[in-house]
């Protein structure tokens, strides 16, 4: 059988989109799907919003699941373990880490989540990206889960479920350059690929941005798509229920 899980990030660094996404929540509920929130503790050296924080432990209590979304997104962050300042490119807060600086980082983030009522055991990267390093550093700090950009890691059991974040980035086909037509391309694109992954009985993740929200076309082709998925037969639930439940 096929699953379903839908997340949503952005919301620390966009508290305006708050309305929106209590709207989406809204309207999954009615579906009977559950979120799956990617939390930032972090937005540089203030703490997450009060609101946004009050409402995701709210979501929690009725069934949600909050991922810790790296820490404070530092775009490559440099430490005692690179020789050279100069950098090439600006790469996600965990993507490169060793495991001695992203354990650092883990704790620290998991410090502020913890203060802020929303301390968990699993992990979703920024940009979904973990460099191998941090994926042991997550292991030896006992996190259960960790969802990166093409996988799903049970990281104290050894078991992976292979399946890539569905959005509306979408690289490796050429779409229209009309702004208006590209982006009723991405929409039905996403629509498309989720439902061929539930056909074909694989695992459906639903990357969502609170930036999206503010784009109403986005939105409505985020609920096709799980209205199809759905239809085909998909289990709703979050990262933190049984994604790995069959994995090899």
């Amino acid at each position: 059988m096929s699953r379903l899980v839908v997340s949503l990030s952005g919301l620390t660094a966009d508290p305006a989109s708050l309305g929106p996404a209590g709207e989406l929540a809204d309207a999954l509920d009615v579906r009977g799907v559950p979120l799956s929130h990617l939390f930032r503790p972090r937005l540089r050296r203030e703490a997450a919003d009060p609101a946004v924080v009050d409402w995701l432990r709210g979501r929690r209590v009725g069934g949600d699941a909050v991922l810790l979304h790296g820490f404070d997104h530092t775009p490559d962050p440099i430490g005692a373990w690179q020789r050279s300042p100069v950098r090439l490119g600006r790469r996600a807060e965990f993507a490169v880490l060793p495991e001695h600086e992203a354990g650092l980082r883990v704790v620290a983030a998991r410090r502020a989540a913890r203060a802020a009522g929303l301390d968990t055991d699993l992990f979703a990267p920024p940009r979904w990206l973990a460099s191998p390093g941090t994926v042991q550093a997550l292991r030896a700090s006992a996190f259960v889960l960790c969802a990166d950009d093409g996988a799903v890691h049970a990281l104290q059991q050894g078991t992976v479920v292979a399946s890539r974040v569905l959005g509306f980035r979408v690289s490796g086909e050429r779409r229209p350059e009309d702004r208006h037509a590209a982006e009723s391309w991405r929409c039905r694109v996403l629509v498309a690929e989720a439902g061929r992954v539930a056909r074909r009985g694989g695992l459906v993740r639903l990357g969502l941005r609170a930036k999206d929200l503010r784009r109403p076309l986005r939105v409505e082709a985020a609920l096709s798509a799980v209205d199809a998925v759905l239809a085909a037969g998909a289990h709703p639930l979050t990262y933190a229920d049984g994604v790995h439940a069959g994995a090899a």
